[in-house]
């Protein structure tokens, strides 16, 4: 009763737009001081924050954000959408392809989705408004484009999880390659379909030349070369994670330095702007931790571990259930908030029927950002509403193909676990 208590008053104070990390902390307060008294309080109080932020894999997420900052100071990411629109734009639908093309690979550099929406809301929308893409579908294809930075590596989503779960970060930001490039390609996908039944919403664009095309890649080389080397030293395992990201960080501030950007106050503005980000998330998992104590306590991840045992459910219902329960969070939550609540309750569960916790990771990241992107607080929708000043129902209603096709490819994801683990398996 306790437990029911304290998890009510936790999203009523999220509900009433306290900050995550502040919320998570005063309800494993509340519930610490309920269940154990001033004692058991003080003593977890007191040691908690030192032993949440010292972890040395902790150390991967500033670095890691610093090198987003270093690479969208550039310049870089503002070329992604042009370079990807002078390859594809000649197609039917192809603005919408480059979008996705782009979104991707901002992915690869920001790890944030409202961050890569509110980018592609900037470049994408206006240029595929102007050829006369039909308002829905341009927005449409924004929205879930934006969702691409939280899966593909370096993904600040997928290191959560793994300090979480307490399994290898490395595993899974490899674990996130294929998804990553599957979900790429259903959004291609869906675009070519909505395309194909309606040619008037998608308008083909201007053919460019071979020697102009390769021209167009002088501007993102430096990018690709950049998520080659991180992914590639992961992989190989000559570095780790955390090693990757100093060694990642490094490299972003050189083509940062090398692009004459880096003037004035920039290189400041940036490293600030990576130090907000990463206080916050180090304030979400201080909390977690202090409510995490709360619920190992009153035991209950193992009762609700056995409460579904006796239920004797097909595991697949199991999974289906906590996808759905996923999708839902993700609607009114961020990706670290949803991680930080629900992976220490749903990660036991799901072990408990044999699943690996790589595969279940990569699926909870696919599954959240659906709910980005669907009613009634689909955050990347209000993101890319608000940048592109378009009506909030027209994201919906242009988001609603991509989640649908997004869905088949859980399903995929959820029959063909190897389609994660594949690659993580031949790491060395």
């Amino acid at each position: 009763m306790l437990a029911a208590t304290i998890v009510v008053f936790l999203f009523l104070m999220l509900a009433g737009g306290i900050p995550v990390g502040f919320a998570l902390a005063i309800a494993g307060t509340a519930g610490l001081l309920a269940h154990g008294g001033f004692g058991l309080l003080s003593g977890i109080l007191s040691t908690t924050s030192i032993s949440t932020v010292s972890s040395y894999e902790l150390i991967s997420i500033p670095m890691f954000i610093l090198m987003a900052e270093f690479v969208i100071l550039s310049g870089i990411a503002d070329n992604l959408f042009r370079s990807a629109a002078v390859w594809v734009g000649r197609v039917p639908g192809g603005l919408g392809i480059a979008t996705a093309l782009s979104g991707a690979g901002f992915g690869a550099i920001s790890g944030s989705s409202t961050a890569a929406a509110a980018t592609l809301s900037a470049t994408s929308i206006p240029a595929m408004l102007e050829q006369g893409y039909e308002p829905r579908l341009a927005c449409g294809v924004v929205a879930i484009s934006g969702t691409l930075a939280m899966l593909i590596p370096p993904s600040i989503a997928l290191i959560l999880f793994g300090i979480i779960a307490d399994v290898s970060i490395g595993k899974l930001l490899i674990g996130g390659v294929v998804p990553g490039i599957l979900v790429t390609l259903t959004i291609v996908l869906t675009v070519l379909y909505l395309v194909w039944r309606n040619p008037s919403h998608a308008p083909r664009g201007d053919g460019y030349s071979l020697r102009e095309k390769i021209a167009s890649l002088r501007g993102v080389w430096a990018m690709v070369v950049l998520f080659g080397f991180v992914t590639g030293v992961i992989y190989l395992g000559i570095a780790t994670p955390t090693e990757a990201s100093a060694l990642g960080a490094a490299g972003a501030f050189g083509i940062a330095a090398l692009s004459g950007r880096m003037r004035g106050g920039k290189l400041f503005a940036a490293s600030l702007n990576a130090l907000r980000s990463s206080a916050m998330i180090f304030m979400i998992l201080v909390g977690a931790h202090i409510f995490g104590y709360f619920f190992t306590l009153t035991g209950v991840t193992p009762k609700l571990v056995a409460g579904v045992g006796a239920l004797e459910l097909a595991p697949w219902v199991v999974i289906a259930v906590i996808i759905a329960i996923l999708v839902v969070l993700g609607c009114f939550l961020d990706q670290i908030a949803i991680l930080v609540l629900t992976v220490p309750v749903m990660l036991p569960v799901v072990q408990a029927m044999g699943y690996d916790p790589i595969w279940f990771g990569v699926v909870m990241i696919v599954a959240g950002e659906v709910g980005m992107i669907t009613p009634p607080v689909g955050l990347n929708a209000f993101v890319v509403a608000k940048y592109a000043r378009r009506p909030l129902s027209e994201v919906f209603v242009g988001a609603w193909p991509h989640v649908l096709a997004h869905f088949i490819l859980i399903a995929v994801l959820v029959a063909l676990p190897q389609l994660v683990l594949w690659l993580p398996s031949r790491m060395l």
